[in-house]
């Protein structure tokens, strides 16, 4: 296979579509030429692509045949590491159980949120309606609480109709005698699994679809190890898909679509939401700098704005006591261990904002601090986006807000790390850095794991765990460094750098010079 040509611009594809490169696709990407990466990797199979080879010729492996298949092999390790916790075995009474005995689910690291909500929040009831029914928090004593489904309602809808799927199953293979069954909990787990693995292809393919010139970025969302470690901890991977896919369908101009898809990711956790402040930044600048209209952005806030209301209203109406619970929760948690504050309050012995809590009150202090802190940064971002050289690209704003979301939040459940993913992918796609902190991100779950089994049971200190979470953070910081830098020098921009303006942005009428 021969080399390719060092007079050749780098990463100008042999193969490009047909007629001139609009501003959207610009010039077909090769990674084996521009990622030192890619180039190493692909010595197993021959080395880089060669000047002169034939691509684009396959009629069925395609790009993303090909990213889609590799994105189903992760998937399936992923099930793989939650299946440890997913083992039966007979009690003394002859019936089966699930085994998470001797903390089985913290030493095999195979813990998933789905396992005990199916208990927690009523799913074993097939009568028992979310935010309608609720549980009893120390049932039976003086101090029992009345609580409801804690999660955003298209999310605890989802686990609902996923119950109730498991026992349609259970009972058609009681019926028939020959498929496969296991217990309920066990089914349920599958069930939710297959939807959210599904959830994870359609992120993919929309990252895919959002960088025609760069199809080979969207691997890197399909191999991440987080989706491996993280997909089937909890059922994020319903909103990833819903607000990338809202940002597909607003870079094909059909703002409204756009917002209906990012309010129905409201439904399911709330940072699809925090998209439509990214979306407003570019369409501000853009019509001050008359290189587009304001109204994409404003039918895509509108439309979001009035499917998140479409989607609440009615379980808000109906059960108000019951809604209200996951805004009530989300009041009343103190720092999460995994966040900024409880790493500092453990290093330096600090008592936190708010000092000794009783059970059950919130952290005004933290929540106020939280709050500020995340304006603030809103603020920085927004005056970057005003006085940037151009018109920053929507994935970099995007990235940065989340970001900034999870650095200063006091809680960022693991899971949330998947947040990013598609949007660094958007942002910052270089493979080296992406991968690496990918790959520290998923490994703060093995301290995480035996910080919970605690030293008295063999786990780990916690001092391990909360370094890792500091490891972490910096690494994100880092990542929000260089999409920063990007911003202020676009020819730094590895998207802009062959010729595209912002390919998740509605197509602008001509192409624009890189590095104006």
């Amino acid at each position: 296979m021969s080399r390719p040509d060092p007079a050749e611009p780098r990463g100008v594809g042999t193969q490009d579509p047909p007629g001139p490169a609009s501003p959207r696709q610009g010039v077909r990407v090769v990674p084996t030429w521009s990622d030192p990466l890619a180039a190493a990797a692909s010595r197993v199979v021959g080395g880089p692509l060669g000047r002169h080879a034939l691509i684009g010729r396959s009629a069925f492996w395609t790009p993303l045949r090909v990213v889609l298949l590799v994105a189903v092999a992760v998937l399936a390790l992923g099930w793989l590491g939650k299946s440890p916790c997913l083992q039966q075995y007979r009690t003394d009474e002859g019936g089966l159980a699930l085994d998470w005995r001797e903390s089985r689910q913290y030493v095999a690291m195979c813990y998933s949120d789905t396992v005990p909500l199916w208990s927690i929040e009523n799913l074993d009831d097939p009568s028992a309606l979310p935010y309608r029914d609720p549980w009893f928090e120390n049932a039976g004593e003086a101090d029992e609480t009345a609580r409801y489904m804690e999660y955003p309602v298209l999310t605890g809808f989802h686990q609902w109709a996923a119950a109730r799927f498991a026992d349609g199953w259970r009972a058609a293979a009681d019926a028939v005698g020959w498929l496969p069954t296991a217990l309920p909990v066990v089914v349920y787990f599958d069930v939710s699994a297959a939807w959210l693995a599904l959830a994870w292809l359609v992120a993919v393919w929309a990252v895919h679809a959002l960088r025609p010139s760069r199809p080979w970025d969207a691997v890197l969302v399909a191999l991440s190890p987080l989706v491996a470690v993280h997909v089937f901890t909890n059922f994020d991977a319903l909103a990833v898909a819903a607000a990338t896919a809202g940002m597909l369908a607003l870079a094909r101009n059909r703002p409204l679509l756009a917002g209906v898809l990012l309010g129905i990711g409201g439904g399911f956790k709330f940072y699809p939401l925090l998209l439509l402040g990214p979306i407003l930044l570019v369409g501000l600048r853009r019509w001050h700098d008359g290189s587009g209209p304001l109204a994409p952005a404003l039918r895509t806030a509108g439309a979001a704005i009035v499917t998140v209301v479409a989607v609440n209203l009615p379980v808000a109406l109906a059960w108000p006591v019951g809604w209200a619970e996951f805004f009530r929760l989300n009041q009343t948690r103190p720092a999460d261990p995994d966040s900024i504050y409880f790493a500092i309050s453990h290093f330096s012995g600090w008592a936190g904002f708010d000092g000794q809590l009783a059970p059950g009150e919130p952290p005004a202090v933290l929540n106020l601090v939280s709050l500020v802190l995340f304006a603030l940064c809103c603020a920085a971002i927004a005056v970057l986006a005003w006085w940037a050289p151009r018109t920053p690209r929507l994935a970099s704003l995007a990235f940065l807000v989340v970001a900034a979301f999870l650095l200063v939040n006091k809680v960022w459940s693991p899971q949330y790390s998947l947040w990013l993913v598609p949007l660094a992918v958007l942002a910052l796609p270089r493979a080296r850095l992406l991968l690496a902190w990918m790959l520290v991100d998923a490994l703060v779950w093995v301290p995480r794991m035996y910080y919970y089994l605690t030293p008295a049971n063999m786990g780990l200190p916690p001092e391990w765990f909360l370094g890792a979470v500091l490891l972490r953070d910096a690494a994100v910081v880092g990542l929000c460094v260089l999409v920063v830098r990007s911003v202020l020098r676009p020819v730094t921009d590895p998207v802009r750098a062959v010729g595209v303006d912002d390919p998740d942005w509605p197509s602008v009428a001509a192409p624009v010079r890189v590095g104006a």
